[in-house]
C-alpha cells in the first residue's frame, strides 16, 4: 500500500472511495492527525497531513516517529512525501518541481531512529523492525540511496505524462525551523552542495527507511531562500505557491497512485540485512 504525507498546502486528497478516517495510537504517541484510508481505481492508499489537518503542528514538533509507525501498522510499504522548499540552486525557480535524491541533516534535537538498543520500546509485530527493537539491537542503516530509485523513476514518468517540467535530482538540506534561515546560513548550506532547503524532510526519510519502506519526496520550490530572494520571506507566499500548484500536484498524485506497479523491485525492503550489530 502507498502512503502519502502532505506538506504545507496539501491537507486533503479528494476522489477516494470507501473512505475510512482512522485515529491511531502508536508506541511513539499519536500521529499528526487522523489517517484517511480509501481506494482510487481499486488501489488502497493512506493520506496523512504532516502538519495536521489545520496546519497547527510546527516542523520541529511533527511526530515523525508516530507518523511512520502508524502508516506501517496500516500496511504501508511505500511513502510519497510532498514538500514545499526554498530554492538555493540558481537554476531552480519558484513553482519548479524537484525529485530529491539526497539530503543533508542540519537539525538539532529530533529523534531520528527507532533503534535505541536496550532503550528501544518492546513493540508488537512480527516483521524485522519490530523484532530488532524488542531484542534491543543496535542498527546502522545504509543511506547510499535514501530515496527509492524505483519510485523516483516512476514519478519522473508520471510528471512527463502530465507535461510537468521537473528537475530529476536535487539535494535537500533540512534545518530545524520553525524560523527561516539567515542569508549566512543559506550561503553555508549552498557551499555544502544543497539545492533546496526545508524543515520537514528529516528524519522522515530515515525513519521510513528504518522500517524498510520505500520513500520518495516530490518538492515544490515555494520561494528563493534567504539572501537569494532579496526580500523578506513569509509563510504566506509559501502557501500561495502551493495553492497555485495544488490541482497539478493532486493530478500527478492520482496518476501515480493508479499506475504505480505493485511489485517493489528496488531492494528497499532488504535494507536491514546486515545492518544490526
Amino acid at each position: 500500500m502507498l502512503g502519502i504525507i502532505g506538506g504545507s498546502g496539501l491537507y486533503k486528497l479528494e476522489g477516494l472511495e470507501e473512505v475510512r478516517v482512522l485515529q491511531i495510537d502508536t508506541p511513539f504517541g499519536k500521529p499528526s492527525g487522523p489517517i484517511v484510508v480509501g481506494k482510487l481505481e481499486g488501489k488502497e492508499v493512506c493520506f496523512l497531513p504532516r502538519h495536521g489537518p489545520d496546519h497547527n503542528i510546527p516542523p520541529h514538533l511533527v511526530p515523525y516517529k508516530a507518523n511512520l509507525w502508524a502508516l506501517r501498522e496500516l500496511g504501508v510499504k511505500r511513502v510519497l512525501s510532498v514538500c514545499a522548499v526554498g530554492g538555493i540552486n540558481r537554476n531552480f525557480r519558484p513553482g519548479d518541481v524537484i525529485l530529491i535524491n539526497d539530503f543533508i541533516d542540519l537539525t538539532k534535537g529530533r529523534e531520528s531512529t527507532y533503534y535505541n538498543g536496550v532503550y528501544s520500546p518492546k513493540v508488537e509485530g512480527e516483521d524485522l523492525p519490530a523484532k530488532l527493537m524488542r531484542e534491543g539491537k543496535v542498527v546502522h542503516v545504509d543511506m547510499s540511496q535514501a530515496y527509492c530509485p524505483q519510485m523516483r523513476e516512476f514519478l519522473a514518468e508520471v510528471l512527463k505524462k502530465h507535461g510537468v517540467p521537473f528537475h530529476p535530482s536535487g539535494v535537500y538540506a533540512c534545518t530545524e525551523g520553525p524560523r527561516f534561515e539567515t542569508p549566512a546560513e543559506i550561503k553555508m548550506i549552498e557551499s555544502l552542495g544543497a539545492d533546496v532547503v526545508g524543515m520537514t524532510g528529516y528524519p522522515e526519510v530515515v525513519l521510513a527507511r528504518e522500517l524498510t519502506m520505500c520513500y520518495a519526496s516530490l518538492c515544490v520550490v515555494a520561494n528563493p531562500a534567504a539572501g537569494i530572494a532579496g526580500y523578506r520571506l513569509t509563510s504566506k507566499e509559501v502557501l500561495q505557491m502551493m495553492a497555485q500548484r495544488e490541482a497539478q500536484i493532486k493530478s500527478v498524485l492520482r496518476t501515480f497512485i493508479m499506475l504505480l506497479p505493485e511489485e517493489r523491485s528496488c531492494g528497499c525492503q532488504n535494507i536491514l540485512e546486515g545492518a544490526e550489530v
